[in-house]
């Protein structure tokens, strides 16, 4: 009869847990940046989850109160909100530490999630809860915001971008201004209107500006900035209503003016570059 030693035993399982560990594949293996996009694919379902939860069944039950509606609604962009802090994060530390081979996937996935579904599905809750839209057209503008989504990120993907740029507008920025549209409240036509003009610039090839350094800061600092005015506005503070409407409009005037800072450096772009041709024909 063999006796074997416990002792030995258990060393022997651990030196073999150790080695499948070192055999591990790097692309199973989470990054800390992996953990905040993880948390970015996690602020987009709890988005969904209180759009639903707290404006979308009681309005269909009939049960429905002004102050659960608007907190909830609230949470969701607080949410969205998160979100595209961890999307912000999680770049910075892709690039100042170890990246996992799943890094750009789980990133675009995320993406999907918290800036393609969660504003979608919020432009569809409003079609169904505002007294003055129209259910079945405000599906296709989600249906428009979500498909402007998926082709921003397969383009990102698979086409070289100019260093330090974005083509299209961002998903996070998109998102936000989806969002801040649809909470001023404007009439109907010019809600939807200016959506889908939002989703026609995430696929345009107009440039934005990468988050880094100072814009970073800035992005972050409007981030905090937006969820402070979206608390006013959820508890019904003094003017909360007023400055969450000028919040919503600086964003939605933010998202116009860039483009056409864009397409005016581009024209000077153009006209600097036929007048060196021209110098140089001549000379």
């Amino acid at each position: 009869m063999t006796v074997i030693d416990p002792d030995t035993q258990a060393a022997a399982w651990v030196a073999e847990a150790q080695e499948d560990d070192d055999e591990m594949p790097l692309s199973t293996r989470l990054s800390i940046a992996d953990t905040l996009t993880l948390g970015n694919a996690t602020c987009g379902f709890m988005a969904v989850y209180f759009t639903t939860t707290g404006v979308l069944i009681p309005h269909l039950t009939g049960s429905e109160d002004g102050g659960m509606a608007r907190h909830s609604a609230a949470t969701a962009v607080m949410l969205m909100l998160l979100a595209s802090v961890f999307d912000l994060f999680d770049g910075l530390v892709a690039r100042k530490l170890r990246s996992s081979a799943m890094g750009a996937e789980l990133d675009n996935l995320s993406d999907l999630i918290s800036f393609g579904l969660a504003p979608a599905y919020f432009v569809a809750t409003w079609g169904m809860v505002a007294n003055d839209a129209n259910q079945e057209v405000s599906v296709v503008a989600a249906v428009v915001v979500l498909l402007a989504v998926v082709l921003r990120l397969a383009r990102f993907s698979c086409v070289p971008m100019r260093d330090g740029m974005f083509q299209g507008m961002p998903g996070p920025f998109g998102a936000l201004t989806v969002v801040s549209i649809v909470l001023l409240e404007l009439p109907f036509v010019p809600t939807l209107l200016a959506i889908m003009g939002v989703a026609w610039l995430m696929v345009s090839r107009v440039e934005y500006p990468k988050p880094r350094g100072r814009l970073a800061v800035a992005m972050l600092g409007w981030i905090v900035a937006s969820m402070g005015l979206l608390a006013a506005w959820a508890f019904d503070a003094p003017g909360g209503v007023l400055l969450l409407q000028t919040g919503c409009a600086l964003q939605v005037v933010l998202g116009a003016v860039i483009p056409l800072f864009a397409t005016a450096r581009r024209v000077h772009t153009f006209r600097d570059n036929r007048r060196e041709a021209r110098t140089a024909a001549q000379g």
